[in-house]
């Protein structure tokens, strides 16, 4: 239905049934269009480029991220190359050397889960990690985890990486947040633009996290997070986009930030990310699609590979093999788990030589869903 949309990304590997849009998504055949556009923009403002990306393009996208997510204060939304990045800013914003009590899961994703134990190694952090498994019991944990203790900063996903199950919302465990100045930071990256997603609840107590590499379908280079105000935040890792407009004065005496999502942002990057975002963004409005639309699509596909899998009878691959917590809260992707993770390597290379392209993580075989599938598609697959 949507194929006609990525002819560029297809074509270039026509024999390959690409089940790995969890990772990287492929891109429509408008943001080839928005890269050229960023070029000539480039040509055409040089010194004053800065001055047009921050009026004109910046606003446009994150108004256009504050629709999906139901956001009124488009200001509230902040870019920067990476999500790791906007995760460090906001935990410069601690005094330097000052103790902290970090909860998290054990199934965050490499940048916070690396970042979060390095920061163990300094003495002085508590870092809490509960078990997301068994996922039945698991909002329950949460909530108890929460309430037990005055974090200085809680941390979990939207949708978990390794499992695609949908963590509990904030509202059924925000309320027993102890600590009024606990920073509180949702990685959204496996929900944004897939998993149909109303903030307007937690603009004011919240970080969200997350980017256009995957379901946002515009490659890396334009992740983002929406900045609760309801503090001032001033992180010890700054630059100069953080006080844009007072570029002109003197740059003198205390730091000064801007009042609004700006206050995180740092320095000097590339925008033409940006310029795809926003193609996509546009496409998504021209077509209606939004988060529930292409929600709906995907549980459609989720439908029929799980009826292909029925079909092949695989020992491996196969319902009960799959993670999940209800399928009708769960990500864009599958994760199965029977075995070793040699085994789960072997199968996925077996996949890809018969030009079905899964990704893995240890002992999960991960198979993810997009736009550019069709139901029909699944027939390719076998296990033989």
């Amino acid at each position: 239905m949507y194929k006609k949309h990525y002819s560029r990304f297809l074509a270039a590997r026509p024999d390959l049934l690409h089940c790995a849009p969890h990772s990287h998504y492929y891109w429509p055949d408008i943001t080839r269009e928005a890269q050229l556009r960023y070029w000539d923009d480039s040509a055409l403002y040089a010194d004053e480029k800065w001055g047009y990306l921050f009026s004109e393009k910046v606003p446009a996208v994150q108004q256009g991220i504050a629709r999906i997510l139901n956001v009124s204060n488009h200001e509230q939304i902040v870019f920067a190359p990476n999500t790791h990045e906007l995760l460090y800013r906001a935990i410069s914003t601690f005094d330097y050397g000052r103790p902290l009590a970090i909860l998290t899961t054990d199934a965050e994703f490499h940048s916070f889960n690396r970042q979060s134990r390095r920061l163990k190694e300094r003495g002085n952090v508590k870092l809490v990690r509960i078990a997301t498994e068994p996922f039945a019991t698991f909002a329950e944990r949460w909530r108890d985890a929460v309430a037990s203790h005055s974090w200085d900063m809680i941390f979990i996903s939207q949708v978990f990486y390794n499992s695609g199950v949908a963590a509990p919302l904030p509202n059924e465990w925000l309320a027993g947040v102890q600590n009024d100045d606990c920073l509180i930071m949702v990685d959204g990256y496996h929900g944004f633009a897939a998993v149909p997603t109303d903030w307007s609840a937690y603009t004011d107590r919240v970080f969200y996290l997350a980017g256009a590499y995957k379901y946002g379908q515009a490659g890396e280079g334009c992740c983002f997070a929406v900045v609760p105000l309801k503090h001032a935040y001033r992180p010890e890792y700054t630059g100069w986009f953080a006080d844009f407009a007072s570029l002109a004065k003197s740059q003198a005496g205390p730091v000064e930030y801007t009042a609004n999502g700006m206050a995180m942002a740092g320095a000097t990057i590339d925008l033409s990310a940006l310029y795809r975002f926003e193609s996509v963004l546009n496409w998504w409005q021209q077509e209606q699609l939004t988060p529930q639309r292409i929600h709906d699509y995907i549980r459609n596909l989720q439908v029929a590979f799980l009826g292909r899998l029925d079909e092949l009878n695989d020992q491996r691959v196969n319902r009960h093999t799959l993670l999940e917590n209800g399928l009708n809260r769960h990500g864009h992707f599958f994760t199965f788990r029977w075995g070793s993770a040699e085994a789960v390597a072997e199968l996925a290379q077996q996949l890809r030589s018969g030009g079905i392209a899964t990704d893995y993580r240890n002992d999960r075989l991960r198979f993810g869903f997009a736009l550019y599938h069709n139901a029909e598609d699944y027939q390719r697959i076998s296990f033989d």
